[in-house]
């Protein structure tokens, strides 16, 4: 059974424009795990930037990281920051004055990897800005930074990424900033669960209950990169851990987005657009379910209801199946029986039964999502 989700300190995301229509999020809390990317492009180019940002944004992104590794990339944050649709993070590794630029082009939040920041005087300088502006900070530990004394001592373990992050929270801390979110990220399933498991652990037993933000870092290409962030961060989120999440794929980042909602709403804990059952290929099978399975799956790009479609390809499983989904198709030989709410609708040739879906699905909507009948 799903386990309660952990109470974490809420933190809130809104980028420093002074528009009073400005996107906030809030990370944390009794609010809903929010979905994450990056962009790929160069900072520098605003317009290309944003061109990415608006495309990840369309796909259910609600938060954007962006890098700032130099000046240049420095120089096209103010104009981003003024024109994103959601909040943006910059991203920070070695020189914490690009960290201080961001602050002063007023990002939702920072992202600071503590391992590549060595000096604890430039950590707090940066964490001083930012609580001046009320910028909350992201300590993000990843297997390949830790702090050099730890991994020293300790090697690439679960232990040393949690010591590092605890260390530049405790600097953050003994200056009154306490906006933080932490990551700890290995390229690995099991380290990256003992990680987060022990973080929370540690934060209980210090009662600084700070959000976590979610992933497997270099988790791979598309395939096995989806595989393992799906097992990792499904593993935690079931144990109730985690506030944030990102799928950190070598691909295009808009490719990172579906699997956050993949993973989020087979758990339950988030709803937006169809979530499709297809039966596995197999010699029952009566009726192409790849080709109709597909089809649907371009017919889910034009809503945002959750609404549960069952594609099903003999009559084996697909009438159960299709009568617990809200809306569903079970094949035959050249036809389908198509039903809605649990009741059969009607049984259709093959050639039909692509519209009378769509038609049943709209019903659907009108009826059991209303809100969601205008976001087409």
């Amino acid at each position: 059974m799903l386990k309660l989700r952990r109470k974490s300190k809420p933190v809130l995301l809104q980028n420093k424009t002074g528009k009073t229509d400005a996107k906030s999020v809030w990370i944390g809390g009794d609010h809903p795990i929010v979905v994450q990317s990056m962009t790929t492009t160069d900072t520098a180019d605003a317009d290309k930037t944003l061109e990415q940002i608006y495309g990840l944004a369309m796909e259910g992104c609600e938060v954007v990281r962006v890098t700032v590794k130099d000046p240049a990339d420095a120089g096209g944050l103010p104009a981003i920051v003024h024109r994103s649709p959601v909040p943006i993070v910059a991203d920070i590794h070695f020189d914490h004055k690009m960290a201080l630029a961001a602050i002063e082009a007023g990002v939702a939040k920072l992202r600071l990897n503590p391992g590549n920041i060595r000096d604890p005087k430039k950590v707090v300088e940066v964490g001083d800005a930012a609580k001046a502006r009320g910028i909350p900070m992201r300590i993000g530990v990843n297997m390949g930074s830790l702090a050099p004394d730890l991994e020293k001592t300790l090697g690439h373990t679960a232990e040393a990424m949690v010591g590092s992050a605890i260390r530049h929270v405790e600097i953050l801390e003994e200056h009154g900033h306490t906006d933080i979110i932490i990551s700890l990220k290995a390229h690995d399933v099991n380290t990256t669960v003992d990680a987060y498991r022990l973080m929370d652990q540690r934060l209980r037993e210090r009662g600084t209950p700070y959000a976590l933000h979610l992933g497997i870092t270099e988790a791979g290409l598309l395939r096995d990169g989806t595989v393992k962030s799906s097992i990792g961060l499904g593993i935690l989120l079931y144990e109730g851990i985690g506030d944030t999440l990102r799928v950190s794929l070598a691909a295009d980042p808009i490719e990172e987005v579906p699997v956050c909602w993949s993973i989020l709403k087979s758990l339950g804990l988030r709803e937006k657009g169809f979530e499709i059952t297809a039966c596995p290929s197999c010699g029952r099978a009566e009726i192409s379910v790849l080709e109709l399975g597909e089809q649907v799956e371009k017919i889910a790009k034009e809503y945002t209801a959750p609404v549960k479609v069952a594609v099903m390809g003999c009559v084996v499983n697909g009438p159960g199946e299709s009568k617990m989904a809200d809306v569903g198709v079970a094949g035959g030989k050249g036809k389908g029986a198509i039903y809605r709410a649990g009741e059969l609708v009607g049984t259709y040739p093959e050639d039909q039964l692509l519209d009378m879906l769509r038609l049943e699905i709209e019903k659907v909507i009108a009826e059991k999502y209303p809100s969601y009948a205008s976001d087409r």
